[in-house]
C-alpha cells in the first residue's frame, strides 16, 4: 500500500480484491466504517478504514461469520481494547503515585 492519507473506493477495491459494491454494502451495515466524503460525495478511505475493511473481510470470508456475527465480534474486540486501556491507565496512576 502506498503511503497516502486517503484512498478512493476504486483503490480500496483493488487492495482488498472485492467489488466496489461490496465495500458500499459493508459501509451500510457496519456503522463504525465511515469514510470521509468530498463535496462531490466521493468516498475517501483512511488507513484505519482499510484496516477495518480487511478485518471485516477476514471475518466474513475466512471465518465464515454472518454480517451480524461479524458486527458482534468487532464490538467484542472494541470492548476488550477499552478494558485494556482502562487497566493501563490504572497502572500508570499507580506508577506515578
Amino acid at each position: 500500500m502506498n503511503e497516502k492519507f486517503y484512498y478512493t473506493i476504486k483503490e480500496v477495491s483493488e487492495i482488498l480484491n472485492v467489488p466496489k459494491s461490496t465495500i458500499r454494502f459493508w459501509e451500510k451495515n457496519f456503522k463504525s466504517l465511515s469514510p470521509q466524503r468530498t463535496t462531490g460525495k466521493r468516498r475517501l478511505y483512511r488507513k484505519e478504514d482499510i484496516e477495518l475493511l480487511k478485518r471485516i473481510k477476514y471475518l466474513l470470508y475466512e471465518e465464515g461469520f454472518s454480517i451480524e456475527g461479524a458486527k458482534k465480534k468487532l464490538s467484542e474486540r472494541k470492548t476488550k481494547i477499552s478494558e485494556i486501556i482502562l487497566e493501563l491507565e490504572k497502572i500508570k496512576k499507580i506508577l506515578e503515585g
